[in-house]
Order: C-alpha cells, then structure tokens, then sequence
C-alpha cells in the first residue's frame, strides 16, 4: 500500500472515529488539529486537543478494543495518516525507539487520567 492511501483528509468538525466503533488502526496528525472528546448527546467534553506529529488511537491499534473517545477535526485541512494493525506491529518490531515512544505516551496519558479521576472523586 502505498502512503498516499494512507493518508487522510477532514474538515473542521469531521467526525475520524466515533466512541464505541471498532478500528485497528493509530493515526499520526500530519498537520491541523484533532480533537479527543467525549460525547454526550449533542454535549462535547474534549479531553485533548492534538497536533503535528501527535498520535491518537494507539489503545484500539493495541488490544482491539472498542474506540473510547471520539477523534474530531478541529481545524481546516487536518491531515492525518493511518498506521494500520500489522504496520503497527511491524513498526514496534523493526523500530525498538517507536515502541518506547508509544509506552511513554501511553503512560503519561494514563497518569493525567488518574490525577483527573483522582480529583473527581474527592482527593486533593
């Protein structure tokens, strides 16, 4: 497949995925804006707002799960380019540096989380 197929191009408000859908696939923000959000009705919380060279997806990429949040495109002409299941894998198995890359994001991203659910039940 050649990388042209692999990219992808949306408008302000396109909707990349949808909470609850399936996809074995990680994105890269190759330029624009994505946002991650939750939603609730016609109600948006986004979570984090993405940019160049930024990746989002990486859990479903992972374990297959469903998608937990909805990926939005928050400005004009954001391209992004998709990195499927076996390119993933391949990825982390040539490339010792991606897979670290992928672990530290992950971790920071579970250590927001936590400090945010933390926060939401009543610590300090």
């Amino acid at each position: 497949m050649t990388i042209e197929k692999c990219i992808n191009e949306f408008d302000v408000d396109d909707v990349i995925f949808e909470e609850g859908s399936t996809g074995r696939e990680l994105f890269v923000v190759l330029d624009g804006k994505v946002e991650i959000a939750k939603m609730n009705g016609a109600s948006k919380t986004v979570i984090v707002t993405l940019g160049k060279g930024e990746f989002f997806g990486e859990m479903a990429v992972i374990d297959g799960s469903s998608r937990s949040a909805t990926a939005i495109a928050a400005a004009p002409n954001t391209r992004v380019m998709r990195i499927n299941h076996a390119r993933f894998v391949y990825l982390v198995s040539q490339q010792p540096a991606f897979a670290l890359m992928i672990m530290d994001a992950l971790s920071k991203r579970l250590r927001a989380s936590n400090t945010v659910a933390f926060r939401a039940a009543g610590g300090s």
